[in-house]
C-alpha cells in the first residue's frame, strides 16, 4: 500500500492560542510516528489568525526534535518570501541535526495577502517569476560542489530532498523539467489534478535526485467512529474556508450541525469544489473514498489533511485513517 503524510497547518482553534497549537502538532506527530505515518510536513502561512505555522522552518526543528524516525518538512516553504541562501542555511541546519529525516517542499505562492507580502519584504513584481532560478540556485548551495562562490554553511554537500508544490500546471511542468518530486495540492485546489498530473509524468526528466516521476496528493480526510460524527466534526472545516474565500479568515470554528446544508448557494458551490478530494465517515466509508481516489490518480503517496477543532477528535480521525491503510495492503 502506498505511504500515507500528514499536512499540518498547526491549527489556532477558537478559544486557543499558539502555544496550544504547537503542543498539539507535536502530540499529533508522535502519534503518527506510532502509526506508521510517513511524513510530517507543516506549511507557511503568513497574517492567518488561524494558522500558527508561519515560522515553518522552527516548527519543523521542533517536531523533529520531538520525534525519532518520521520524516518532518515543509508543505511547503513558499520560497518567494525568503533568500535562497537563507533557506540553504536553515535546511542545512535542520539536516545537520536531524539527518536523514528532513523533506524540503518548496511552493511559489506568497502564502499571505499582498498587504502582509509587502510587510515580508517581498517584490511582488517579479519574486513569483524568479522562482524556478531561485529553486535552480537553492539546489546548487545544497549541492556538493556549489558552482557559485558564496557557500551555505550549514548547507553545502545537505542531503535534503527537494520538493515542488503546486495547485497548477506551472509547478507540474516546473517538476517534471527538474526532475524533482511534486506534492500537488488537491486538498484545497483540485481543478487541474489531472491534468497536473499527465504534464508531470508526460515530461518528466530523470535528475540525480529521482529516476522516475514520484506523485504525492493532497487529501482531506474527516474520519469518525460514525459517519453522522465524521460529518458534524467536518463543519469547522467548511466554515473556515468559506470564511478564508470571503475575506473573513478567522481562528479555526467549532463544529456547526447542518452547516452544509444551511449554507447558500455559493458557499455549497465552494464546498462541492474543495471537498471533491475528502473522505468524511467512519471507517468503510473513508476506506471506499480513498481507495476510490488512488486508483483514479495514480498517486505514489497521499498527504492527509484534517482540520477539526477538538485535538483528541483529529487525533481519531488520524488513527483511522492509519487502520483503513493497513486494510488495504
Amino acid at each position: 500500500m502506498i505511504p500515507f503524510s500528514i499536512l499540518d497547518l498547526s491549527p489556532i482553534t477558537e478559544g486557543g492560542d499558539a502555544a496550544q497549537s504547537f503542543r498539539n502538532t507535536l502530540d499529533l506527530a508522535q502519534h503518527a510516528e506510532r502509526w506508521g505515518f510517513n511524513r510530517y510536513w507543516l506549511a507557511e502561512h503568513h497574517g492567518m489568525p488561524g494558522i500558527a505555522s508561519a515560522a515553518t522552518s522552527i516548527l519543523i526543528g521542533h517536531v523533529a526534535g520531538g520525534t525519532k524516525t518520521i520524516r518532518v518538512g515543509s508543505g511547503g516553504i513558499m520560497l518567494p518570501n525568503h533568500s535562497p541562501l537563507v533557506i540553504a542555511e536553515q535546511f542545512g541546519t535542520l539536516e545537520a541535526l536531524y539527518p536523514g529525516r528532513i523533506d524540503l517542499g518548496l511552493g511559489r505562492a506568497p502564502g499571505s495577502d499582498q498587504a502582509t507580502a509587502r510587510a515580508l519584504r517581498r517584490n511582488l513584481m517579479s519574486d513569483a517569476d524568479e522562482f524556478p532560478r531561485d529553486v535552480v540556485e537553492l539546489m546548487d548551495f545544497m549541492s556538493d560542489a556549489p558552482r557559485q562562490s558564496i557557500r551555505a554553511v550549514p548547507g553545502k554537500g545537505a542531503k535534503v530532498p527537494v520538493w515542488i508544490l503546486g495547485s497548477s500546471l506551472f509547478g507540474a511542468q516546473l517538476a517534471a523539467m527538474l526532475g524533482l518530486p511534486y506534492a500537488f495540492a488537491s486538498h484545497f485546489a483540485p481543478q487541474q489534478l489531472m491534468q497536473a498530473l499527465e504534464v508531470y509524468r508526460g515530461n518528466f526528466k530523470p535528475s540525480v535526485q529521482l529516476a522516475k516521476p514520484y506523485v504525492m496528493l493532497g487529501f482531506n480526510v474527516f474520519a469518525a467512529d460514525t459517519d453522522e460524527e465524521a460529518q458534524v466534526r467536518a463543519t469547522s472545516m467548511q466554515q473556515s474556508f468559506v470564511n478564508l474565500r470571503s475575506g473573513r479568515p478567522g481562528r479555526l470554528p467549532p463544529p456547526l450541525p447542518g452547516y452544509r446544508e444551511k449554507a447558500g448557494p455559493a458557499e455549497r458551490a465552494l464546498l462541492d469544489s474543495v471537498l471533491s478530494c475528502a473522505a468524511i465517515g467512519s471507517h468503510g466509508t473513508v476506506r471506499e473514498s480513498l481507495k476510490a481516489f488512488i486508483e483514479k490518480t495514480g498517486a505514489d503517496e497521499l498527504m492527509i489533511a484534517c482540520a477539526m477543532y477538538d485535538h483528541k477528535a483529529r487525533l481519531r480521525s488520524y488513527e483511522i485513517a492509519s487502520e483503513v491503510r493497513g486494510q488495504m495492503a
